[in-house]
């Protein structure tokens, strides 16, 4: 189905002259869809959903050429960066426009403790660029070769290096950021300080993001690591410990041990005999995280340096964590799902041990830590057997019985999703950005009420 006329869409092309744009119907499928189909219940609610047209600018003026023609137009538009989103976000619902944004991929800067790089920048680059400065990121998503700044920054929460320095809106991590709002005379607008909250975390609704100034950290020497435990109590009450520690910790990951089919490049140090701690350790800490493995029962399966773990084909250690389990698991067996799960604090290994008993092998346990307001927030990211969208929501109630908090990823409305905009201030801000409701109309339930 188009929701734009073939006069529309042929008026709005003179309109962008020497632009790289596309009809052609496979560019418009593939970049059409996200991620989303890690979610049996979204899968067929957005497999439909169709862009008009793509369009990838390669600079700043074509951005601004882009929204001026869309605005003129009145053709609503929805961003994408490497389409690693799960819930949807760079879906267009009601069609119209895809601006990529992929073209606009320059690091800009990189100075003492600060990055400037364009939102189409894959994170990989931006992450290499600060490591040639003797500095690093403070965190990054287990996708960053294929995930962009702006896509990580317009639907992203946490990532790998959470533990060590919060969740992304408590990590002061973005510096700030340059956007362009959606008008006739589309505005060029600097956000600093807690400003940068309107367009974090928005799934590109508030303003299409230009460029981002990050904060850097000395690089450090980070050691792939993996423990195994004997129960997967003793691998909850060993991250616990590790957490509270003064271990220099960049990642700290739980499975459990039935993934270990799923870790095909890894068998030989996580075979599924024992549950483990995935993590990522700074090299003058090593020995101490696996002394303290060993008063939990944990042995020292592995600990390799980037360059020996390339040299022997394993799988990073930042690509087994966080939703990346999910995606191995989906490989191997598509009928696996998700949720998103806050676990009540403090988790205990009992109540680990529970919840394992409770589901049986309808359920197998994952959990990451990562740190809020200085305290732990441990994200569990079960896997799910989906049988149906009924029994997957009886699940939830169940983990929420157990005090547990649910973000459910199955939908596609961001204020469904958990904890969005509770004083309205996103919603002023949009209002002011994006006047006419053009970006990525439909994934608002606010809005659509209106």
């Amino acid at each position: 189905m188009s929701y734009v006329t073939a006069d529309t869409l042929q008026r709005f092309r003179e309109d962008i002259p020497g632009v790289d744009a596309s009809i052609e119907l496979g560019e418009r499928q593939a970049k059409s869809k996200d991620f989303h189909w890690y979610s049996p219940i979204l899968t067929p609610q957005l497999q439909h959903c169709l862009a008009d047209i793509v369009v990838k600018p390669r600079d700043e003026e074509e951005v601004r050429a882009i929204i001026k023609a869309a605005v003129k137009h009145r053709i609503s538009m929805t961003l994408r960066g490497g389409g690693t989103g799960n819930y949807g976000q760079s879906v267009p619902l009601q069609g119209g426009i895809i601006l990529d944004m992929t073209g606009c991929n320059q690091v800009i800067a990189v100075g003492d403790g600060e990055l400037r790089v364009q939102a189409g920048a894959y994170i990989k680059s931006a992450l290499d660029a600060a490591l040639a400065s003797g500095q690093q990121l403070m965190m990054y998503p287990s996708t960053m070769r294929a995930a962009t700044i702006g896509g990580y920054l317009g639907g992203g929460f946490a990532g790998i290096g959470s533990v060590r320095h919060g969740i992304i809106r408590d990590s002061g991590m973005i510096v700030a950021l340059k956007i362009m709002t959606i008008e006739e005379e589309p505005r060029i607008i600097e956000l600093t300080g807690k400003d940068v909250s309107f367009v974090f975390h928005s799934w590109g609704t508030t303003g299409v993001i230009l460029e981002a100034s990050l904060k850097l950290v000395k690089a450090e020497t980070w050691i792939d690591c993996i423990a195994t435990f004997p129960t997967y109590g003793d691998t909850i009450a060993f991250g616990n410990a590790a957490f509270d520690s003064d271990l220099d910790i960049f990642l700290l990951s739980a499975v459990e041990k039935r993934f270990a089919p799923f870790y095909k490049r890894t068998q030989k140090y996580f075979d599924g005999s024992r549950d483990a701690i995935f993590s990522m350790v700074n090299i003058r800490d090593v020995d101490a995280f696996f002394e303290l493995a060993a008063r939990f029962g944990g042995h020292r399966s592995m600990a390799v340096s980037e360059q020996e773990s390339k040299e022997a084909q394993l799988r990073p250690i930042h690509t087994t964590a966080f939703n990346h389990t999910t995606l191995m698991a989906l490989q191997a067996d598509p009928s696996w799902t998700y949720l998103q799960v806050v676990m009540p604090a403090p988790y205990t290994p009992e109540l680990a041990e529970a919840q394992l008993a409770k589901f049986g092998d309808e359920v197998l346990m994952h959990h990451e830590y990562t740190r809020e307001h200085g305290r732990v927030r441990l994200g569990g990211l079960p896997l799910i057997k989906f049988t149906t969208a009924e029994r997957l929501t009886e699940i939830m109630r169940i983990f929420e019985a157990d005090g547990c908090t649910i973000n459910n990823p199955h939908i596609f409305k961001l204020e469904d999703g958990g904890r969005f905009d509770p004083e309205g201030v996103k919603m002023a801000f949009r209002r002011q950005v994006d006047p006419l409701g053009l970006l990525n109309p439909g994934k608002l339930r606010s809005l659509s009420a209106a």
